[in-house]
Protein backbone atom coordinates (compact mmCIF):
# COMPACT_ATOMS: atom_id res chain seq x y z
CA UNK A 1 0.00 0.00 0.00
CA UNK A 2 2.84 2.39 0.80
CA UNK A 3 4.29 1.85 -2.66
CA UNK A 4 0.92 2.58 -4.23
CA UNK A 5 0.57 5.84 -2.30
CA UNK A 6 4.04 6.91 -3.38
CA UNK A 7 3.23 6.30 -7.05
CA UNK A 8 -0.03 8.26 -6.75
CA UNK A 9 1.89 11.34 -5.55
CA UNK A 10 4.35 11.27 -8.45
CA UNK A 11 4.72 13.16 -10.78
CA UNK A 12 4.30 16.46 -8.87
CA UNK A 13 0.93 18.19 -8.88
CA UNK A 14 2.15 20.87 -11.31
CA UNK A 15 3.12 18.34 -14.00
CA UNK A 16 -0.10 16.35 -13.51
CA UNK A 17 -2.20 19.53 -13.83
CA UNK A 18 -0.37 20.61 -17.00
CA UNK A 19 -0.85 17.19 -18.59
CA UNK A 20 -4.61 17.38 -18.01
CA UNK A 21 -4.99 20.69 -19.87
CA UNK A 22 -6.88 20.19 -23.17
CA UNK A 23 -4.29 22.00 -25.27
CA UNK A 24 -5.54 20.64 -28.59
CA UNK A 25 -9.09 21.75 -27.79
CA UNK A 26 -7.84 25.22 -26.79
CA UNK A 27 -6.06 25.62 -30.11
CA UNK A 28 -9.17 24.56 -32.01
CA UNK A 29 -11.33 26.91 -29.92
CA UNK A 30 -9.11 29.89 -30.81
CA UNK A 31 -9.21 29.05 -34.53
CA UNK A 32 -12.99 28.68 -34.49
CA UNK A 33 -13.48 31.85 -32.43
CA UNK A 34 -11.27 33.91 -34.71
CA UNK A 35 -13.03 32.66 -37.85
CA UNK A 36 -16.50 32.39 -36.28
CA UNK A 37 -16.85 29.30 -38.43
CA UNK A 38 -16.16 25.66 -37.69
CA UNK A 39 -15.61 24.89 -41.37
CA UNK A 40 -13.09 27.72 -41.87
CA UNK A 41 -11.32 26.66 -38.67
CA UNK A 42 -11.13 23.10 -40.00
CA UNK A 43 -9.56 24.36 -43.25
CA UNK A 44 -7.05 26.51 -41.37
CA UNK A 45 -6.03 23.66 -39.09
CA UNK A 46 -6.05 20.98 -41.79
CA UNK A 47 -8.55 18.77 -39.97
CA UNK A 48 -12.13 17.66 -40.60
CA UNK A 49 -15.22 19.64 -39.60
CA UNK A 50 -16.21 16.74 -37.34
CA UNK A 51 -12.87 16.97 -35.54
CA UNK A 52 -13.39 20.70 -34.84
CA UNK A 53 -16.90 20.08 -33.52
CA UNK A 54 -15.66 17.27 -31.31
CA UNK A 55 -12.82 19.34 -29.84
CA UNK A 56 -15.08 22.32 -29.13
CA UNK A 57 -17.67 20.06 -27.51
CA UNK A 58 -14.95 18.42 -25.40
CA UNK A 59 -13.71 21.83 -24.22
CA UNK A 60 -17.23 22.96 -23.34
CA UNK A 61 -17.73 19.77 -21.32
CA UNK A 62 -14.37 20.28 -19.62
CA UNK A 63 -15.28 23.88 -18.66
CA UNK A 64 -18.97 23.16 -18.05
CA UNK A 65 -19.93 26.32 -20.01
CA UNK A 66 -21.12 26.93 -23.60
CA UNK A 67 -18.59 28.81 -25.74
CA UNK A 68 -20.52 29.21 -29.01
CA UNK A 69 -24.13 29.92 -29.93
CA UNK A 70 -25.88 29.99 -33.29
CA UNK A 71 -28.24 32.71 -34.43
CA UNK A 72 -29.73 31.38 -37.59
CA UNK A 73 -26.79 30.33 -39.72
CA UNK A 74 -24.33 32.64 -37.97
CA UNK A 75 -21.92 31.44 -35.29
CA UNK A 76 -21.31 33.70 -32.28
CA UNK A 77 -19.24 33.51 -29.13
CA UNK A 78 -21.14 33.42 -25.87
CA UNK A 79 -20.29 35.94 -23.14
CA UNK A 80 -18.10 33.29 -21.51
CA UNK A 81 -16.40 32.60 -24.84
CA UNK A 82 -15.73 36.33 -25.35
CA UNK A 83 -14.07 36.58 -21.95
CA UNK A 84 -12.05 33.42 -22.44
CA UNK A 85 -10.72 34.08 -25.95
CA UNK A 86 -8.11 36.82 -25.26
CA UNK A 87 -6.77 34.94 -22.25
CA UNK A 88 -6.27 31.74 -24.22
CA UNK A 89 -4.80 33.65 -27.19
CA UNK A 90 -2.27 35.27 -24.88
CA UNK A 91 -1.40 32.02 -23.11
CA UNK A 92 -0.93 30.10 -26.37
CA UNK A 93 1.19 32.94 -27.81
CA UNK A 94 3.41 32.89 -24.71
CA UNK A 95 3.73 29.11 -25.00
CA UNK A 96 4.72 29.44 -28.66
CA UNK A 97 7.36 32.04 -27.75
CA UNK A 98 8.80 29.72 -25.09
CA UNK A 99 8.96 26.81 -27.56
CA UNK A 100 10.53 29.06 -30.22
CA UNK A 101 13.14 30.25 -27.72
CA UNK A 102 14.05 26.67 -26.80
CA UNK A 103 14.21 25.67 -30.46
CA UNK A 104 16.33 28.70 -31.30
CA UNK A 105 18.79 27.99 -28.50
CA UNK A 106 19.54 24.60 -30.03
CA UNK A 107 19.60 25.95 -33.59
CA UNK A 108 22.55 28.28 -33.01
CA UNK A 109 24.89 29.07 -30.16
CA UNK A 110 25.67 32.53 -31.57
CA UNK A 111 23.91 35.70 -30.48
CA UNK A 112 22.70 37.76 -33.43
CA UNK A 113 22.08 41.46 -32.77
CA UNK A 114 20.45 43.74 -35.33
CA UNK A 115 20.90 47.50 -35.23
CA UNK A 116 21.45 50.47 -37.53
CA UNK A 117 24.86 50.64 -39.18
CA UNK A 118 25.79 54.05 -37.75
CA UNK A 119 25.19 52.96 -34.14
CA UNK A 120 27.11 49.74 -34.68
CA UNK A 121 30.13 51.53 -36.15
CA UNK A 122 30.32 54.52 -33.84
CA UNK A 123 29.00 53.38 -30.45
CA UNK A 124 28.81 49.60 -30.20
CA UNK A 125 31.93 48.28 -31.97
CA UNK A 126 34.46 50.19 -29.84
CA UNK A 127 32.91 48.56 -26.77
CA UNK A 128 32.69 45.00 -28.11
CA UNK A 129 36.22 43.95 -27.01
CA UNK A 130 35.06 44.42 -23.41
CA UNK A 131 32.12 42.07 -23.99
CA UNK A 132 34.34 39.46 -25.63
CA UNK A 133 36.78 39.61 -22.74
CA UNK A 134 34.00 39.12 -20.20
CA UNK A 135 32.03 36.51 -22.11
CA UNK A 136 34.33 34.67 -24.55
CA UNK A 137 31.84 31.79 -24.74
CA UNK A 138 29.26 33.97 -26.55
CA UNK A 139 29.80 34.33 -30.30
CA UNK A 140 28.43 37.65 -31.54
CA UNK A 141 26.95 38.26 -34.98
CA UNK A 142 25.64 41.60 -36.22
CA UNK A 143 22.94 42.45 -38.73
CA UNK A 144 22.61 46.07 -39.88
CA UNK A 145 19.02 46.80 -40.78
CA UNK A 146 16.19 49.21 -39.99
CA UNK A 147 13.48 46.70 -40.90
CA UNK A 148 11.18 45.07 -38.36
CA UNK A 149 12.47 41.70 -37.19
CA UNK A 150 10.56 38.43 -37.41
CA UNK A 151 12.01 36.97 -34.23
CA UNK A 152 10.24 33.64 -34.80
CA UNK A 153 11.61 32.93 -38.26
CA UNK A 154 14.77 35.07 -38.43
CA UNK A 155 17.95 34.00 -36.67
CA UNK A 156 17.98 37.21 -34.61
CA UNK A 157 17.66 37.40 -30.84
CA UNK A 158 18.15 41.10 -30.00
CA UNK A 159 17.40 44.40 -31.74
CA UNK A 160 18.91 47.75 -30.74
CA UNK A 161 16.56 50.28 -32.29
CA UNK A 162 16.61 54.06 -32.67
CA UNK A 163 13.12 55.51 -32.31
CA UNK A 164 10.39 56.35 -29.81
CA UNK A 165 9.99 52.90 -28.29
CA UNK A 166 6.68 51.71 -29.73
CA UNK A 167 7.59 48.06 -30.16
CA UNK A 168 4.78 46.32 -28.23
CA UNK A 169 4.21 43.44 -27.46
CA UNK A 170 7.96 42.81 -27.37
CA UNK A 171 10.15 43.38 -24.33
CA UNK A 172 11.41 46.99 -24.61
CA UNK A 173 13.95 48.85 -22.45
CA UNK A 174 15.32 52.36 -22.91
CA UNK A 175 19.03 52.14 -23.60
CA UNK A 176 20.18 55.69 -24.37
CA UNK A 177 18.85 59.19 -24.79
CA UNK A 178 20.40 61.24 -27.57
CA UNK A 179 21.17 64.86 -28.43
CA UNK A 180 21.98 66.89 -31.54
CA UNK A 181 25.37 68.62 -31.42
CA UNK A 182 27.18 70.73 -34.05
CA UNK A 183 30.75 69.43 -34.47
CA UNK A 184 33.83 70.24 -36.50
CA UNK A 185 37.59 70.09 -36.17
CA UNK A 186 39.22 72.25 -33.50
CA UNK A 187 41.04 74.17 -36.25
CA UNK A 188 37.81 75.02 -38.06
CA UNK A 189 36.14 76.05 -34.81
CA UNK A 190 39.05 78.37 -33.98
CA UNK A 191 38.80 79.95 -37.44
CA UNK A 192 35.02 80.54 -37.56
CA UNK A 193 33.98 80.59 -33.91
CA UNK A 194 31.05 78.96 -32.06
CA UNK A 195 27.48 78.93 -33.41
CA UNK A 196 24.10 79.42 -31.74
CA UNK A 197 21.80 80.94 -34.40
CA UNK A 198 20.93 80.42 -38.04
CA UNK A 199 22.99 83.49 -38.87
CA UNK A 200 26.05 81.97 -37.18
CA UNK A 201 25.79 78.95 -39.46
CA UNK A 202 26.46 81.17 -42.48
CA UNK A 203 30.11 81.35 -41.49
CA UNK A 204 30.59 77.63 -42.09
CA UNK A 205 30.30 75.20 -44.96
CA UNK A 206 27.60 72.90 -43.62
CA UNK A 207 27.41 69.11 -43.79
CA UNK A 208 23.97 67.51 -43.90
CA UNK A 209 22.27 64.19 -43.35
CA UNK A 210 18.65 63.25 -43.99
CA UNK A 211 18.02 62.22 -40.39
CA UNK A 212 19.62 65.14 -38.49
CA UNK A 213 18.42 68.57 -39.64
CA UNK A 214 19.51 72.06 -38.62
CA UNK A 215 15.85 73.04 -38.05
CA UNK A 216 15.57 70.38 -35.37
CA UNK A 217 18.71 71.68 -33.67
CA UNK A 218 17.54 75.32 -33.82
CA UNK A 219 13.96 74.97 -32.57
CA UNK A 220 13.18 71.26 -32.09
CA UNK A 221 11.16 70.89 -35.31
CA UNK A 222 12.60 68.84 -38.16
CA UNK A 223 11.06 70.85 -41.01
CA UNK A 224 14.11 71.32 -43.25
CA UNK A 225 12.30 74.32 -44.78
CA UNK A 226 15.17 76.76 -45.20
CA UNK A 227 17.78 76.44 -47.89
CA UNK A 228 21.09 75.10 -46.61
CA UNK A 229 24.47 75.18 -48.29
CA UNK A 230 27.04 72.45 -48.25
CA UNK A 231 27.39 68.77 -48.92
CA UNK A 232 24.46 66.42 -48.32
CA UNK A 233 24.72 62.77 -47.27
CA UNK A 234 22.25 59.95 -46.66
CA UNK A 235 24.67 58.31 -44.22
CA UNK A 236 25.21 59.73 -40.72
CA UNK A 237 28.70 58.23 -40.49
CA UNK A 238 29.75 59.82 -43.81
CA UNK A 239 28.80 63.22 -42.38
CA UNK A 240 31.02 62.58 -39.37
CA UNK A 241 33.93 61.44 -41.53
CA UNK A 242 33.64 64.59 -43.65
CA UNK A 243 33.70 66.74 -40.52
CA UNK A 244 36.82 64.92 -39.27
CA UNK A 245 38.69 65.92 -42.43
CA UNK A 246 37.81 69.59 -41.94
CA UNK A 247 35.22 69.83 -44.72
CA UNK A 248 32.69 71.73 -42.64
CA UNK A 249 30.37 71.91 -39.65
CA UNK A 250 28.26 68.80 -39.14
CA UNK A 251 25.14 68.27 -37.07
CA UNK A 252 25.42 64.84 -35.47
CA UNK A 253 23.84 62.63 -32.86
CA UNK A 254 25.84 62.67 -29.65
CA UNK A 255 25.86 58.87 -29.53
CA UNK A 256 27.72 58.80 -32.84
CA UNK A 257 30.39 61.43 -32.09
CA UNK A 258 31.06 61.12 -28.34
CA UNK A 259 34.12 58.89 -28.91
CA UNK A 260 35.51 61.25 -31.57
CA UNK A 261 35.07 64.23 -29.26
CA UNK A 262 36.75 62.41 -26.37
CA UNK A 263 39.67 61.51 -28.68
CA UNK A 264 40.03 65.09 -29.95
CA UNK A 265 39.12 64.26 -33.55
CA UNK A 266 36.11 66.61 -33.32
CA UNK A 267 35.06 69.51 -31.12
CA UNK A 268 31.61 70.71 -30.06
CA UNK A 269 30.95 74.02 -31.81
CA UNK A 270 28.02 75.32 -29.75
CA UNK A 271 26.64 75.65 -26.27
CA UNK A 272 23.26 74.74 -27.78
CA UNK A 273 22.85 70.96 -27.36
CA UNK A 274 19.37 69.87 -28.39
CA UNK A 275 17.73 66.80 -26.80
CA UNK A 276 16.05 64.51 -29.31
CA UNK A 277 12.60 62.96 -28.96
CA UNK A 278 14.09 59.65 -30.08
CA UNK A 279 16.54 57.33 -28.41
CA UNK A 280 17.94 53.81 -28.46
CA UNK A 281 16.02 50.80 -27.16
CA UNK A 282 16.84 47.20 -26.33
CA UNK A 283 14.16 45.01 -27.93
CA UNK A 284 13.53 41.25 -27.90
CA UNK A 285 10.69 38.79 -27.30
CA UNK A 286 10.05 38.41 -23.57
CA UNK A 287 10.75 34.68 -23.71
CA UNK A 288 14.26 35.32 -25.09
CA UNK A 289 15.29 36.99 -21.83
CA UNK A 290 15.62 33.49 -20.37
CA UNK A 291 18.37 32.63 -22.88
CA UNK A 292 21.77 32.95 -21.20
CA UNK A 293 23.40 34.67 -24.19
CA UNK A 294 20.61 37.26 -24.35
CA UNK A 295 20.70 37.84 -20.60
CA UNK A 296 24.49 38.34 -20.65
CA UNK A 297 24.36 40.78 -23.57
CA UNK A 298 21.41 42.69 -22.09
CA UNK A 299 23.15 43.18 -18.74
CA UNK A 300 26.36 44.24 -20.47
CA UNK A 301 24.85 46.71 -22.95
CA UNK A 302 22.66 48.33 -20.27
CA UNK A 303 25.76 48.76 -18.11
CA UNK A 304 27.62 50.35 -21.04
CA UNK A 305 24.71 52.71 -21.62
CA UNK A 306 24.60 53.75 -17.95
CA UNK A 307 28.32 54.52 -18.02
CA UNK A 308 28.21 56.40 -21.35
CA UNK A 309 28.82 60.14 -20.81
CA UNK A 310 26.14 62.72 -21.56
CA UNK A 311 27.16 65.81 -23.56
CA UNK A 312 28.29 68.98 -21.83
CA UNK A 313 28.47 72.46 -23.33
CA UNK A 314 31.95 73.81 -24.09
CA UNK A 315 33.22 76.54 -21.77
Amino acid sequence: MATGRKVSRSPPRRARSTRRLPLASLRVFVAAAQALSFSRAADALGVSLAAVSMQVRALEEYLQIPLFARRGRTLHLTADGERLLPRIEGALAELEHAIDAARLEHRTSALTVTTVSSFLQQWLLPRIPDFRQRHPQVELRFDTSTHFVDFVNDDVQVALRFGTGGYSPLHVEKLLDDWLVPVCTAQLLKRHGPVSTKEDLARYPLLHSKTETWDEWLDGKARNEWGVRGASFDDSVAVIRAAQTGQGLALARWSLVSNDIAAGRLAIASRRIAPMDRGYFFVCPGAFLALEKVALFRAWVLEQAREAPAPSSPP
